[in-house]
């Protein structure tokens, strides 16, 4: 009771508008300098993030079409989307000057070819789907497909190497001959895939326990040097990234590779 009628310790300042300061949240706290040929890869990134917000929205409309409903962008659509531009402006800002307009600069370097929807995007600023196919369309599904085929090569091997029980270890193995077999055409997959089917019955068969038996069941000696063979040559394969293994990489590998001999960047 005494605090409220005894009188404040101090009166706070009275607040100016010369006091308010601009925060930079998504700026870096200590100025960086970038090449052209990291501006060129970060450039890169930026346009594939929003070309898969763009796509995300398209989707949407899809999906709300097919409900009766008018098609309605996302509340968080805009506000992303201008937080990339905004880091693709920033990116820019370490070119020589004069600074190139966003729309020229990936035109220049061919970005605009590579995300016709990041094209679309910057000028009409709302989301729009492609007739056709873009040349990175399948570039995210299959990195991640990669991605997958080499995590679960690695969890099989990790765990035919020091699990005390080879229970799962045939639907490990089976897991992972789907995803080979999702990689249709691939001559140095098709081997494997083949090296598989030709042994994986009798292995699961070897896992089956005796019945009664509490033992954990094991893989034969013969049967773990055969996995063991199979992630290793899967694992070559994916780190050597032959050719026909990456046709869907292409466009991005080969705009890194003119960016690095710098025949991209203009001087």
């Amino acid at each position: 009771m005494a605090v409220s009628f005894a009188e404040p310790l101090r009166r706070p300042c009275v607040y100016r508008d010369s006091f308010k300061v601009k925060l930079q949240v998504r700026r870096p706290l200590s100025p960086t300098h970038l090449s052209p040929e990291q501006v060129g890869l970060e450039m890169l990134c930026l346009c594939g993030q929003l070309d898969l917000l763009v796509r995300a929205q398209v989707q949407q409309f899809h999906e709300q079409l097919s409900q009766d409903c008018s098609p309605e962008e996302f509340d968080t659509f805009q506000v992303q989307g201008a937080e990339i531009l905004d880091q693709m402006l920033q990116c820019l800002e370490h070119l020589p000057k004069p600074m190139p307009q966003l729309e020229d600069y990936l035109d220049m370097v061919g970005l605009s070819a590579m995300f016709p929807r990041v094209e679309v995007y910057l000028i009409q600023g709302s989301a729009v789907g492609m007739l056709e196919k873009p040349p990175m369309e399948e570039y995210f599904s299959h990195l991640a497909k990669l991605n997958q085929l080499l995590v679960l090569s690695q969890q099989l091997e990790e765990d035919v190497r020091h699990l005390g029980s080879h229970k799962y270890i045939a639907h490990q193995l089976s897991v992972l001959y789907q995803v080979i077999c999702s990689f249709r055409g691939i001559c140095c997959l098709a081997e494997i895939k083949k090296d598989i089917e030709a042994n994986f019955k009798q292995m699961k068969l070897s896992l089956v326990a005796e019945d009664g038996s509490r033992q954990e069941p094991q893989l034969a000696a013969n049967y773990v040097n055969w996995i063991l063979m199979v992630t290793e040559r899967i694992a070559l394969v994916v780190s050597a990234l032959p050719e026909d293994l990456t046709k869907d990489l292409s466009p991005a590998m080969s705009f890194i590779s003119q960016l690095l001999t710098q025949q991209v960047i203009a001087p």
